[in-house]
């Protein structure tokens, strides 16, 4: 069978999203609300209003870096749901740099940068080596998350306690050394996102200029032909694994030092970018690159639910219903990528 080609691929994931919004828009009559006030009201919510503009980049921020090292993960075949727990380890690793360790001020947004990545790093790195002893990395990066819960959890409601916080759990605010500048008015912390554009295009490049990126695409694509031409797979699994957690750690830092400037909840820290950061990989079809298109895409949905939750008096969950029934029709949409449909009798 041949590689399905670029044009049926992409026609096939644009289709998937319209079968998408389709199925969310039934969904929506059910509840009472016309499809087209509830599409009007995301679209001139967020790109036709500056605020609402702000808070699209603002959680395209994250979802390209977790998107960007996703769509490497999976191009692999290392299938890493814990991102959100790497954010969170890359959050408490940035957040333990600016308040505790005596860097000098020059130097202290590239340490807080670096610590989150080693942070995430280190998280996914426990995944990979489970993986050599045969622990399924889904189960094992999906159970990290939790742990990664417990532990911000455990940090901000004991040794990491702020002094005057009373009754609430986070920690001290960092130095203002450790703040990260924003776009004026918003909470766009541009240089996590110029960051987050360097680094999709240098992983683009990685993939399919590089000597490690042709390693990574062999074994994904055909384990046996990796294995008699002597690649390991194990090695690749790691050094994607560090990558793919070191760039969500990255988005962890970037949401402590860039808009909160504290460690706190879990639930505050991120709203639950790591799972919708699958979505944003898997319509990226295992480029890098194209997640600077779909991670928008994905904030456009996510700040427009909220608008849904104020304007319409939608669900909470009504984010959710998006993602899934996105997610699932790309599931659904695999067999037309890998198979050409034939009308007529067999």
């Amino acid at each position: 069978m041949t590689a399905p080609s670029a044009a049926r691929t992409a026609l096939v994931t644009v289709a998937s999203v319209v079968a998408a919004l389709l199925i969310c828009a039934l969904i929506f009559v059910f509840a009472g609300q016309s499809p087209a006030a509830v599409y009007g009201t995301m679209l001139r919510g967020t790109l036709g209003d500056p605020t609402g503009l702000a808070e699209v980049g603002r959680r395209t921020i994250p979802l390209l870096l977790l998107g960007a090292g996703l769509a490497l993960a999976f191009r692999a075949q290392f299938f890493n749901i814990g991102a959100e727990g790497q954010l969170l380890l890359g959050a408490v690793f940035a957040a333990g740099t600016a308040l505790f360790l005596p860097v000098p001020g020059a130097l202290l947004i590239p340490a807080v940068f670096v610590a989150g990545f080693i942070g995430g790093g280190l998280w996914a790195l426990v995944a990979a080596a489970l993986r050599r002893v045969n622990v399924n990395e889904i189960l094992s990066t999906l159970m990290l998350n939790y742990i990664a819960v417990a532990l911000v959890t455990y940090l901000i409601a004991g040794p990491w306690k702020g002094k005057d916080v009373r009754g609430y759990i986070y920690t001290d605010t960092f130095p203002q050394g450790a703040w990260l500048p924003t776009l004026s008015g918003t909470q766009v912390h541009w240089p996590t996102l110029l960051l987050g554009v360097a680094l999709a295009l240098g992983l683009q490049w990685l993939l399919t200029r590089s000597t490690f990126g042709y390693a990574l695409r062999v074994v994904g694509e055909n384990p046996g032909a990796a294995h008699y031409a002597g690649l390991s797979s194990a090695r690749v699994a790691t050094l994607v694994a560090l990558l793919t957690g070191g760039l969500a750690g990255l988005a962890g830092a970037g949401e402590v030092a860039g808009i909160h400037h504290r460690l706190l909840e879990a639930s505050q820290i991120s709203l639950g970018y790591g799972f919708t950061a699958v979505i944003v990989a898997w319509l990226a079809r295992g480029n890098p690159a194209l997640c600077l298109i779909t991670a928008p895409l994905m904030g456009v949905i996510l700040a427009g639910g909220d608008l849904l939750k104020i304007d319409m008096n939608l669900p909470f969950r009504v984010v959710d219903i998006f993602s899934g029934v996105i997610l699932l029709c790309l599931i659904a949409s695999e067999v037309f990528v890998r198979h050409r449909v034939q009308w007529g009798r067999a």
